[in-house]
């Protein structure tokens, strides 16, 4: 796509299709309103267009894919506000309960990390001068997936492990 394509049904359909089937393959549930994902699927197809990578629609992307990298759908913040409020910051993917209308949405802050927070992490570096690591380590106990987040992740994306299976690691 070049940046003066115009987005056609016909394209959001389809991502509509793979992002589905992604979701449901690793143990996730997209929000049923059609009406507002083909919405945000169309922010996704937009910033593909303008930067390359499926940044976030609800949050503002610089451009620069490294800086991006905790933006881009899925986000960085997925499992922990699934965790916390049934819903990622954008209601794209939810929980069980809200699908089930057990839940209601509601307003999800922004947890993204500051920008000095995102340059150590993205850096590879576990520990600097003393400080702490940014999140806690979790590992499936199933399979020995690693995740560095506030919470372990809802279901493990490698063998559908449920949270309870994690285990702080570090």
């Amino acid at each position: 796509m070049s940046n003066t394509d115009e987005i056609t049904q016909e394209q959001v359909e389809l991502f509509y299709k793979k992002l589905k089937s992604d979701a449901e393959t690793n143990g996730y549930l997209l929000n049923p309103d059609t009406g507002f994902v083909y919405d945000l699927i169309r922010g996704l197809l937009t910033n593909i267009q303008r930067y390359g990578y499926q940044a976030c629609p609800c949050r503002l992307a610089s451009g620069n894919k490294t800086a991006d990298l905790d933006l881009i759908c899925p986000c960085d913040y997925r499992d922990s506000d699934l965790n916390d409020y049934d819903a990622c910051y954008c209601a794209l993917y939810i929980t069980k309960d809200v699908a089930e209308g057990k839940k209601k949405l509601s307003s999800i802050p922004d947890r993204r990390l500051n920008e000095e927070q995102r340059n150590l992490r993205n850096s590879g570096q576990t520990e600097t001068a003393g400080k702490p690591l940014p999140y806690p380590v979790w590992r499936c106990k199933v399979c020995g997936y690693l995740a560095a987040r506030t919470d372990p992740p809802g279901v493990c994306p490698v063998c559908k492990a449920t949270k309870e299976r994690f285990e702080r690691f570090m």
